[in-house]
């Protein structure tokens, strides 16, 4: 297990150092030069040169990567001269109110995706299978801008009983204290990570009940709810904890769309509006940390997955 561990951290590690590297080399090349972007087209040539001297931008691209590293190295995600302020006060500042929007969409997708997955499987083929996959399969393939708008259109537009904007608050609990103004970002965040997650639950589900040992616990005498609860959701929500894992970007991604239509003030609109204000150190922040997230779910994931299934390990 100890050996499992340490060669994933070292594949962790090496898949991080990657991704700041292909970030650092793309970000610098789209900016040309970061004195320009960061002083704006109106700044002088020379006022441009002397601030890419001052701030190193001037050296060759290898050396300014290998400064960035250092930085990086001591915890230093690097300083937003458009806002004022460091890259790591920026995020987690609005850290909380993202991870709460994630976590109570990522609860209650589970919640819902597991009871229903595996309803689908029991019922294979029954008309409220085929409605639920149908619908499921619709919102899968429906991009989150346009359920937010859908949903929009519906509760706030049309029947008026839920704000179009998410709350200002900058309380971290803030869903919980105002639950009337994030219920469409929760809903729209919610909606399409139970449709991803109930169409594994349902395979996992139809792969297990064709197994042996369900076939002996229903010869046994036990009831088909003691048979799912007790022998087949341990098993069949293995796969889903492996797709949680891998989920984590499709999460950050969903949170920047559902944070900018609904002005909801997170790490998503920090990084939307710092796209729209060419602010590349906070850009190259938060894929990072994106990245450094990503990493550490599938790290779990595995490690979940391994304890339960000491067989994974040799993978």
């Amino acid at each position: 297990m100890l050996q499992y561990v340490l060669r994933r951290l070292a594949t962790s590690a090496i898949v991080v150092l990657g991704v700041s590297v292909i970030t650092f080399i793309m970000l610098h090349g789209m900016s040309g030069s970061p004195g320009r972007a960061i002083l704006g087209v109106q700044a002088s040539a020379e006022a441009v040169a002397a601030f890419d001297k001052a701030n190193g931008y001037d050296r060759s691209l290898v050396v300014q990567y290998l400064a960035y590293l250092g930085k990086l190295l001591q915890g230093d995600l690097g300083y937003s001269y458009k806002l004022n302020q460091s890259v790591n006060a920026l995020l987690a500042e609005n850290a909380g109110r993202t991870a709460m929007l994630a976590a109570v969409a990522l609860v209650l997708a589970i919640c819902v995706a597991v009871p229903l997955g595996v309803f689908q499987a029991v019922k294979r083929n029954s008309i409220g299978d085929n409605v639920l996959t149908t619908l499921t399969f619709v919102a899968y393939s429906m991009p989150v801008f346009l359920l937010a708008m859908l949903l929009i259109q519906v509760f706030a537009l049309g029947m008026g009983i839920l704000p179009a904007q998410a709350s200002q608050s900058s309380s971290t609990f803030v869903i919980f204290t105002e639950p009337r103004a994030m219920l469409l970002p929760v809903l729209t965040l919610t909606g399409v990570t139970v449709a991803m997650y109930s169409r594994y639950q349902r395979s996992a589900a139809l792969d297990q009940l064709a197994q042996d040992y369900i076939r002996v616990a229903r010869a046994k005498g036990l009831s088909m709810r003691m048979v799912l609860t007790r022998h087949l959701l341990r098993n069949a929500c293995l796969p889903l904890v492996t797709l949680i894992g891998m989920s984590i970007p499709l999460l950050l991604a969903g949170n920047l769309v559902v944070e900018s239509v609904f002005n909801y003030p997170g790490l998503g609109l920090l990084f939307f509006n710092s796209l729209n204000n060419q602010d590349y150190p906070v850009l190259l922040g938060y894929t990072l940390v994106a990245a450094t997230l990503t990493v550490l779910g599938n790290l779990l994931a595995d490690l979940v997955v391994a304890i339960s299934d000491p067989r994974t390990q040799r993978a």
